[in-house]
């Protein structure tokens, strides 16, 4: 047999231009068989297939079904192959497979192989073929079978695997084929556990898969496990390595396998397909680890994603993780004026970030203005967005404006966006406890504790910061009892995990009420479910970026040491700021319960100390302001306007503290200046009569 003669051994082709079918060297007119298929003779046209081109009965059938396929007679394939032995053809090409191949040159020997390879290869291309037949029929049980069927013999002739070399590419063809639509076939049948073991054998098993068939398939099973809404175990022992990671639940698994194929596009082995980072984004802010998100994109290469595109995904992943600064200046980039600065989503963005800080309220202020201003149209519906994050810049603006009427002028334009804001977006329950807020930071408790009933009669109290504004405002009103039942009764409603904030409350409430004993017990309780919650985890736990309004354990140890330290309870108060300091080495709140423990225990200098270093490590933290201010007005006149300075600072940060005022009156007392004094007494007490166990603010 001539080298020509050995590369055609066993090809069989369809030429669809010329409608002739070439095998063994030999080609012949496909007008015969289709005239005795169009008939229905099936035996007829295997026969002439049979004897026109060497063929033996798999083979013929194998090559009229899928000429039937091709021509678009699904049924007429699907008779067709039913007739073909799978099992009969993995018996011939065994024991050519299991042989190892010769170091000499191709031999007759190699081209007998190769040419069983092309019989195996067009029996199992005849059973995908079916198994596609099945399928376009609506049989997807069978379908799936068939498919499986084709893996299963293909492991039986390859049992180490398919090699990557001296294997048909007609063959590999197949199996890639039938390695990507398995599962499938088991999705349309609904059957997501054998879909589960399909992906896993798919990409376990050694089948020789280029980039692109593995990437396809990749991307495939991680779309299954973060939509399919079923949660399946890790993957077997068996197939487990030494050391190596191992998911523990769908949403680890799916980000795994989006990680591995972007990693596959930064080293140039499959082309970009920006659906992978969306699935990506999604998955990742499901767990809250949008920082890890940052980190993916920051690695993708100039130009695959448009740069403001990148800037804005890069300042919402920022901004998820608690980076605002490094968000907003991303922002600023994004909304430059040779960039895109009408852009909506960026200027409600950017807005909501200065909405969080005082200082760039202002700034805030012109963002949400631009974003109403281009609210039309298509964004029409963003209109009501835009004001509302006006109203919260608006607010957080008053706090530092310098004259009582600017402060005044702000309070009411910032009622009045977010009245519009709730105009526009009547459902949003948000807006309702937002104005709820706002009302209580002016001093409205009336309308507060209105707002506070609304939106637990619209959420159906299954939103725990509705109770706990309820709490607050009644709080300010003095009225702790009720206050306490409120807790009570949201305390009933809430997951044991969540309690946190409301314990806390409840404790400041008793604190407020003389109940020393009552606060500590509740402290005590607290910390139990904040050191339970956190071992409950595990150290392999993921924390969340930000903790929202959750209760940390340092949290808890301040508390009771601010507690011990007001009943003079000395040497609980220091095991407690040891413990506080363990978890938070330096902080301003540990520097500052330190300071006030040392000023109760008469050693003022070393309090002074405390606090100076307090206002070192956070300048603009008011309560350390305070008592520096007050432990300076005792040491003497010469003091004095120190003393002022640090309590007008404190009451520039924070309008309504009402300790700043009374300390300040003092001051102005002990300097004379009694009308002053007089009005900064009547402030305090004004703001005592309506102060709440915690800020507002500390709800949003």
């Amino acid at each position: 047999m001539s080298e020509g003669e050995s590369e055609e051994f066993g090809q069989l082709e369809i030429d669809p231009s010329v409608r002739q079918v070439c095998a063994n060297g030999i080609c012949m007119q496909t007008t015969v068989v289709e005239a005795k298929l169009d008939e229905g003779n099936i035996q007829e046209a295997e026969s002439a297939l049979r004897e026109g081109l060497s063929l033996n009965f798999e083979e013929a059938r194998a090559l009229l079904g899928r000429l039937e396929y091709q021509r678009g007679n699904v049924e007429g394939a699907l008779r067709v192959f039913d007739g073909i032995d799978l099992q009969a053809a993995i018996q011939r090409m065994q024991p050519q497979a299991e042989k190892p191949p010769s170091k000499k040159g191709r031999s007759r020997s190699d081209s007998v192989h190769a040419g069983s390879q092309h019989a195996a290869s067009l029996v199992l291309e005849a059973v995908y073929l079916k198994a596609k037949s099945l399928q376009k029929l609506g049989r997807v049980n069978e379908a799936a079978q068939e498919c499986k069927s084709v893996l299963d013999a293909v492991e039986k002739i390859f049992c180490d695997g398919i090699p990557d070399v001296l294997v048909d590419s007609k063959l590999q063809e197949t199996v890639s084929h039938a390695v990507e639509l398995l599962p499938e076939l088991w999705k349309q049948a609904g059957c997501n556990s054998e879909a589960m073991s399909a992906y896993r054998r798919a990409l376990l098993s050694q089948w020789n898969l280029d980039n692109d068939c593995c990437a396809r398939i990749q991307k495939a099973f991680a779309v299954f496990l973060l939509y399919s809404g079923v949660e399946f175990g890790p993957p077997s022992l068996a197939v487990q390595i030494d050391g190596s990671y191992v998911p523990r639940n769908n949403l680890e698994e799916a980000i795994l396998l989006f990680m591995i194929l972007m990693r596959k596009f930064y080293i140039g082995k499959i082309k970009w397909d920006p659906s992978i980072i969306e699935h990506l984004t999604f998955a990742l802010s499901l767990c809250g680890q949008t920082s890890v998100l940052a980190k993916q994109l920051e690695e993708i290469m100039p130009g695959v994603i448009h740069r403001t595109d990148r800037w804005k995904t890069l300042a919402l992943c920022h901004s998820g993780a608690g980076q605002n600064d490094t968000a907003l200046n991303l922002l600023r980039k994004s909304l430059h004026k040779h960039e895109d600065p009408d852009d909506i989503f960026s200027l409600l963005l950017a807005a909501k970030i200065c909405s969080e800080d005082t200082f760039l309220a202002a700034e805030g202020v012109e963002y949400a203005q631009r974003a109403i201003a281009n609210s039309s149209g298509l964004n029409e519906h963003l209109k009501g967005v835009g004001f509302r994050v006006l109203g919260l810049c608006l607010g957080k603006q008053a706090k530092v404006s310098s004259s009582d009427f600017e402060r005044s002028r702000l309070q009411s334009e910032a009622l009045r966006s977010l009245a519009s804001a709730t105009a526009l977006e009547k459902e949003n329950t948000d807006l309702i406890l937002e104005l709820g807020v706002q009302y209580a930071e002016h001093r409205n408790l009336n309308a507060a504790l209105r707002y506070a009933r609304r939106y637990i009669d619209a959420t159906g109290g299954s939103v725990l910061r509705g109770w706990r504004l309820l709490a607050l405002v009644l709080s300010a009103q003095q009225r702790y009892s009720e206050a306490v039942v409120v807790i009570d009764a949201a305390l009933d409603e809430t997951a044991k995990w969540d309690q946190g904030p409301l314990l806390r409350m409840k404790a400041k409430l008793q604190i407020s009420q003389s109940l020393h004993t009552d606060a500590i017990e509740t402290y005590r309780y607290l910390l139990a479910l904040v050191q339970a919650q956190r071992k409950s985890y595990g150290p392999l736990r993921v924390f969340p970026q930000v903790e929202d309004d959750k209760v940390n354990e340092y949290d808890v140890w301040h508390g009771l040491a601010n507690l011990y330290s007001s009943l003079s309870h000395w040497k609980d108060a220091e095991i407690c700021l040891g413990k506080a300091r363990a978890l938070v080495e330096f902080s301003a709140d540990t520097l500052h319960a330190e300071g006030l423990m040392l000023e109760r225990r008469g050693e003022l200098h070393e309090a002074l100390s405390a606090y100076t270093n307090a206002l070192l490590l956070e300048p603009s933290y008011v309560p350390c302001k305070i008592l520096l201010g007050s432990l300076l007005c005792k040491m003497g006149l010469e003091m004095l306007p120190l003393a002022r300075t640090l309590l007008s600072d404190a009451l520039r940060i924070e309008p309504t503290n009402r300790t700043a005022w009374y300390h300040l009156g003092l001051v102005h007392r002990d300097d004379g200046r009694m009308a002053d004094a007089v009005d900064c007494f009547q402030a305090a007490s004004m703001l005592e009569e309506s102060d709440p166990v915690e800020s507002f603010t500390s709800i949003l």
